[in-house]
């Protein structure tokens, strides 16, 4: 199965948003405002312009927040929701997903980032050879707050570097991944599971490849990068696709 518009699309929407708790007025972490408009839907909308026709949102804090704001259609997009009943992490709030999840791989991205990117390419290019589970990868100038992905010339991932451990240009994850339901299917089910930090790891030295793309990268993960979001989505500010 290679069809692009075929492919699940399941949005990590379920952070607690900690950080961000006083410019989030009760709010959860995905439906921080920004020029206007809930972060989330710039996510929609790329998901819309990719072909992606059905998304799972994974839910938890305030989860009831997002259903009331989103609905369960957005524009092209048909939305169905994986709510947890205790933080997961987003190993496990995939896997709690996973009976959603019509199509085999699923396109999995994070709630809280955004990567300035053509997504039809990325998908081809995962379907152009067998591969288990892809990462897409944004170059940015220092990667001490992000952590770095090795990679190497034909894509094949190596390994990752913590978080502070390195300062300078690298590759780091963008938070968008391609993963065949057998990644999925092996993390325990009703615990708390990170990908970046068991599953991600456990994945090097097997099918488990980066796609290097150029693009502008953001998260709203801190104070200082939710205010440089509405920079950011200045070009596409009143636009809703």
């Amino acid at each position: 199965m290679g069809e692009v518009d075929s492919l699940t699309g399941v949005i990590l929407a379920g952070g607690l948003g900690t950080r961000l708790r006083a410019s989030l007025a009760n709010r959860p972490k995905v439906l921080a405002e920004v020029q206007g408009r809930p972060f989330l839907t710039y996510i929609l909308d790329q998901l819309a312009q990719a072909g992606i026709l059905r998304v799972v949102l994974c839910t938890g804090y305030l989860g009831e927040r997002v259903q009331e704001r989103i609905g369960n259609n957005y524009k092209s997009l048909s939305i169905v929701y994986s709510q947890e009943d205790q933080p997961l992490g987003t190993g496990g709030a995939l896997k709690l997903a996973l009976g959603y999840c019509q199509t085999d791989p699923i396109l999995a991205l994070n709630g809280d980032s955004f990567f300035d990117v053509d997504l039809s390419s990325y998908l081809n290019w995962f379907f152009t050879t067998d591969r288990d589970a892809a990462l897409l990868l944004a170059q940015v100038d220092d990667v001490r707050r992000f952590g770095k992905v090795v990679v190497g010339e034909d894509g094949l991932i190596l390994g990752f570097e913590e978080k502070g451990a390195n300062q300078g240009a690298g590759w780091i994850n963008a938070g968008i991944y391609i993963l065949k339901k057998k990644v999925l299917a092996a993390i325990p089910p009703g615990r708390p599971c990170s990908l970046e930090q068991e599953v991600f790891p456990r994945l090097v030295g097997g099918s488990f490849y980066g796609c290097c793309c150029q693009g502008r990268f953001i998260d709203i993960g801190t104070p200082e990068s939710y205010r440089a979001a509405a920079e950011f989505f200045a070009p596409r500010a009143g636009k809703t696709g």
